[in-house]
């Protein structure tokens, strides 16, 4: 049989004996520490002598970092697939991405039927087996709409809602020996895992055979398919014979035709012995490795990923997906490939890329942009959040995604002083900053990507109080477009430093930022529900008193239009940056006299709590066009033309983000974001098919406008630049554009043209 050209991974299968739980634990630990990838453990529900597999797996998972664990195999005669898949989910999501499915129909059945379960032929166990998968995956697809429907003889779900989601595309591999069960495996799962011993030698090229054919009928590549193999426990005494019998090198001798001549890429040492498993990790596992890699280069074996023909006939042109780089190929997405529907959109806008790029590393982004650059299509850049503007994906384009770059570390927690990975999103940070006491002003939204508001502004609920989240950030980390990766402060390359913050996706793709957070542990939250009927009326009021607020305040108003017969609706955000309740309550009670209150409270809170937000995949909630600009004052014009512009029905909604304060204190020198004189950042947006209307009322608010917040912004061109940019800012900008990115590679997201 060929060599299937699937990354190798060794593991060991430990007896999860009852009577030393420890011993079943601290083997797993073993098993991690030596190397190894995965540990197992059997699964005999009804053996006394044995622990519950599934909360052993649980407590493996929690006592490890890097390993990844699985039953060999589960026995879904006693597990209901539709709670298996949520318990699957859950693990997967906890551990990060490190639990692994293998299944099995039943082999013990005297065992089975002592616990109520009615024996099945081996056709019935089979088709019971391939409708649990089919309940499995179906519950995983989150992205699918409507419920959870499987009609089979032995597994019925009507209507169970989806999710959750796991963390990682977790594999379903099958422990199969006879005929119908192989051709399942071919059929619909990812893996084939049999035990030496149970199956023969020669035996071996005959199931391959089956299963690739099952594939083959199934549409699919017999690569899809990982074969794994579970090995009898062997011995490192010198004085051994026979197979896995005798030092590592034997090892290693017995072992390479198994991966090169039968196709296995996964093996599962059963054994409970230390010594074995360390030697396994320390000197079998290396020395593979290295052979299998060697001989793959000198055969010219594919190691990238298999692709079924419907994935094949969804390959958009101008991209040569065959030349992805090798660090990039595991994760990188296609539009045929399953995970596609979880990386293809932003938030606001859908998308439907032609491949998505998604690196861990700095290195691997200079790898990912060279290979991008060298493709007919456009080159997009994700840190992993919003994308109002759908800068962040694109038809047919390259992405690349930085969601996996999501690391957040405290350098000092004394100082404040941390380090953020570009992928990661501000409610995370939030999340991890809140023990220390501390926080970073960091937009309303906790499922915003940490790159797009650190190259862009990040006008935040604490704004007034500690800046915009650019003005807190000491060092950023980036890949330049000749592929130089650099670290940019105000001592070390100090001109891309303040290019960066305020226009930094024209210079480069950020990995990370170090940010000085400022000591907060808890604000206090107003929020008012306003009766906004006399609209202009009451813009004028609120804007009055919001300028007049102490700037520990920061408040927010979103108005929609009017609805069911009542006129529009405002409900503000007001936060105080502290927990002196006292002081909030006096800052936040002239709020109640800006207009007629419908509803309004305020209570204490941790800053995450008011982070709205989740942290799964984005789903493209529409294609909405979007305008932005920023106001010293709402002026009695200004409040009229945004009355005219609600009240006309042609904008969804509209928002006012107060700046001002601690934003102002700077230069409009000290960064690219120039903005240091305005009080208000306005925005509004509608559908597509009306921006041509909602220009005619922007346009009426003329001269009250000055400058703009471009991520909220989706219009382009020169005119929109100058107003993100002012003079001389745009000159500067462009001086070191055609410094770092002469070629205008990062042209997506407000190209600056370089001088």
């Amino acid at each position: 049989m060929p060599d299937y050209g699937h990354r190798l991974h060794f593991g060991t299968f430990i007896t999860p004996a009852a009577q030393d739980p420890d011993r079943a634990v601290a083997l797993a630990e073993l098993t991690e520490s030596a190397g190894l990838d995965l540990a197992t453990y059997q699964d005999h529900p009804y053996n006394p002598g044995f622990l519950d597999t599934w909360t052993l797996l649980t407590w493996v998972a929690a006592r490890t970092t890097r390993l990844r664990v699985s039953a060999n195999v589960l026995n879904l005669p006693l597990r209901p697939p539709a709670v298996l898949a949520r318990s699957a989910a859950t693990l997967d999501l906890l551990s990060h991405g490190r639990f692994e499915l293998a299944l099995g129909a039943g082999a013990f059945w005297d065992g089975i039927e002592a616990m109520g379960v009615e024996r099945l032929t081996p056709r019935q166990a089979v088709d019971a087996l391939s409708e649990g998968i089919d309940v499995i995956r179906q519950v995983w697809d989150t992205d699918a709409r409507g419920g959870v429907r499987v009609e089979g003889r032995h597994h019925t779900v009507r209507g169970m809602k989806r999710g959750p989601a796991p963390a990682h595309d977790i594999g379903i591999s099958l422990g199969a020996y006879k005929p119908r069960m192989l051709r399942l495996v071919g059929a619909k799962a990812d893996g084939w895992l049999p035990s030496l011993g149970y199956l023969r030698p020669e035996d071996i090229a005959d199931s391959h055979r089956v299963i690739d054919e099952a594939a083959v009928d199934a549409g699919r590549h017999p690569r899809h398919i990982r074969r794994m193999l579970n090995l009898m426990q062997g011995s490192f005494l010198p004085t051994g014979r026979g197979f896995l019998q005798g030092p590592p090198e034997q090892w290693v001798e017995d072992l390479l035709p198994l991966i090169l001549e039968h196709g296995f890429s996964t093996l599962i040492l059963g054994t409970d012995d230390p010594r074995t498993i360390q030697t396994f990790g320390a000197e079998v596992a290396p020395a593979l490795r290295e052979a299998v890699a060697r001989e793959r280069a000198e055969a010219g074996t594919d190691t990238g990923p298999a692709r079924s023909a419907a994935s094949l006939a969804a390959r958009r042109p101008g991209i040569d997906y065959d030349a992805v780089p090798e660090n990039l190929r595991a994760k990188a997405v296609e539009p045929g490939d399953r995970g596609y529907a979880r990386v293809r959109h932003g938030y606001m806008q859908h998308g439907s890329p032609g491949l998505v790029l998604r690196p861990a590393s700095a290195e691997q982004v200079a790898e990912a942009l060279a290979y991008a650059r060298a493709q007919e299509v456009g080159t997009h850049v994700r840190s992993g959040g919003h994308g109002i503007s759908g800068r962040s994906t694109g038809d047919g384009a390259v992405v690349i995604d930085l969601g996996r770059m999501n690391g957040i570390e405290i350098l000092d927690a004394g100082s404040g002083l941390v380090r953020l990975g570009a992928g990661a999103r501000w409610g995370q940070v939030a999340h991890a900053l809140a023990p220390h006491r501390l926080a970073i002003s960091s937009g309303d939204h906790g499922g915003v990507g940490v790159g797009g508001l650190a190259t862009t502004g990040g006008v935040g609920y604490m704004g007034r109080a500690h800046g915009l989240t650019i003005d807190n950030i000491t060092a950023v980390e980036l890949v330049t477009a000749d592929g130089r990766t650099l670290r940019a402060d105000a001592e070390d390359h100090p001109d891309l430093f303040w290019a960066m913050r305020g226009a930094g996706a024209n210079f480069g793709v950020l990995t990370a930022v170090e940010v000085k957070a400022a000591p907060v542990g808890e604000v206090v939250l107003g929020q008012f529900v306003y009766d906004a009927t006399d609209t202009a009326a009451f813009l004028r009021a609120w804007g009055e008193i919001a300028e007049a607020a102490p700037r520990q305040v920061t408040a927010f108003l979103t108005m929609g239009p009017a609805r069911g017969g009542r006129g529009p609706v405002a409900q503000a955000m007001v936060v105080f940056a502290g927990d002196d309740t006292d002081a909030a309550v006096r800052a936040l009670e002239p709020f109640l006299a800006a207009g007629p209150v419908l509803d309004q409270g305020a209570r204490l809170a941790p800053y995450p709590a008011i982070l709205v937000g989740a942290d799964g995949p984005h789903q493209g909630h529409g294609l909405p066009e979007s305008r932005s600009g920023l106001l010293r004052h709402l002026t009695p014009e200004a409040a009229e033309g945004m009355g005219e512009m609600l009240t006309s029905g042609d904008v969804m909604f509209m928002q006012l983000r107060q700046v001002g304060g601690a934003i102002n204190d700077l230069p409009a020198h000290a960064t690219a974001y120039a903005h240091r004189s305005q009080n208000f950042s306005l925005a509004a947006m509608t559908v597509t098919g009306r921006a041509s209307r909602l220009d005619e009322h922007w346009a009426g608010l003329g001269e009250q406008l000055e400058g703009m917040y471009l991520s909220f912004d989706t219009r382009t061109g020169p005119e929109v630049l100058a107003q993100a940019f002012p003079r001389p800012t745009l000159d500067r900008l462009r001086a070191l554009k055609a410094e770092y990115d002469p070629h205008n590679v990062f042209d997506k997201n407000f190209a600056i043209p370089p001088a």
